[in-house]
């Protein structure tokens, strides 16, 4: 029995792309679906981590000190280089509205959970991801107040430390379990082993986005032009980060972590700042944030082959 059900876990990750995009579907089609799972949100990012941490391991996750040290360095564009950037074009050519706050709110903000998991997706080395991950969400509250001091739209940055932390907490319990089942459970996992493992977590990503797809589905049928009108937008703000950040990476020599590094810097956790933010400034950019997870859970599928690409250590 539990030979096959880890064939049939390997099958999943095989074919993990088209797995994704089948609960895009379902999540579209059904917003009763989507509304099931929503309050289940929390434990499912858990599990996602957990597996991830699992198929890592705690040597390979966190590598040697100036791993480390670069980890921070990345942290400290993504979440604070960035978004100055954006807010000085946007003051620059006098740009407001919606769209420019959620760019900001999106710069600003610390990488999804499931980063390490669509790396894997796309081929990619999963543990920078996890890396930058944990660091990353545990540095959000500090790096949020240069942000938030430029921005002047935000209010107050101490607002986002409780969510901060909450998240932060849950990763790193959720690391700690996978972790220490790979170190005292399972040290040496086999190919076979890491398959199903894949596939486990393309289950969990799938039943995760039909949960995020409620607001989405229902835009669609209500007001379908300006789900569009969104989800253009969405696509073109989270593949051109992804596809900047990745040839940045490439560019600089570290093409191994590109795939992680490009996910990243366009896959974004809005809720983290949403949930520390007044209704009159997050009301306004719902839609684009449900939009958002489109091109976020399709990235397997459209961009596997740039982040295979630019993770590629020869040219030839």
């Amino acid at each position: 029995m539990i030979g096959v059900i880890g064939s049939a876990l390997g099958a999943i990750a095989r074919h993990g792309r088209l797995v994704l995009v089948a609960g895009l579907v379902i999540g579209l089609a059904s917003p009763a679906a989507a509304g099931a799972i929503r309050p289940h949100i929390g434990w499912l990012v858990a599990i996602l981590l957990a597996f991830s941490a699992y198929r890592i391991g705690v040597r390979a996750a966190w590598g040697a000190f100036d791993a480390l040290a670069r980890t921070l360095l990345v942290v400290a564009i993504l979440q604070v280089g960035m978004p100055l950037v954006v807010i000085g074009i946007e003051h620059g050519f006098g740009l407001s509205g919606p769209l420019a706050l959620a760019l900001v709110i999106m710069t600003a903000t610390a990488p999804v959970a499931g980063v390490p998991n669509l790396t894997i997706l796309v081929g990619g080395d999963p543990a920078p991801a996890l890396r930058l991950l944990v660091v990353a969400t545990g540095l959000l509250p500090l790096t949020v107040v240069p942000v938030f001091l430029a921005s002047g739209a935000l209010g107050d940055p101490l607002a986002v430390v409780p969510a901060a932390l909450r998240l932060a907490g849950l990763i790193a319990v959720a690391a700690v379990v996978g972790f220490s089942i790979r170190a005292f459970v399972a040290p040496h996992p086999t190919r076979e082993r890491v398959a199903a493992i894949d596939g486990a977590s393309a289950l969990v990503m799938t039943v995760l986005v039909i949960g995020l797809m409620e607001a989405v589905g229902t835009a669609i049928r209500v007001d379908p032009r300006a789900a569009g009108a969104s989800a253009v937008a969405a696509f073109l703000a989270n593949f051109g980060f992804q596809i900047a950040g990745g040839l940045v990476c490439r560019r600089l020599g570290r093409r191994s972590a590109a795939p992680a590094i490009g996910i990243a810097t366009g896959n974004r956790n809005f809720v983290l700042l949403l949930t520390a933010l007044p209704a009159a400034v997050t009301d306004p950019i719902m839609l684009f944030v449900g939009c958002y997870q489109l091109p976020m859970y399709l990235t397997p599928l459209l961009l596997a082959g740039f982040h295979r690409w630019a993770g590629q250590e020869s040219d030839g």
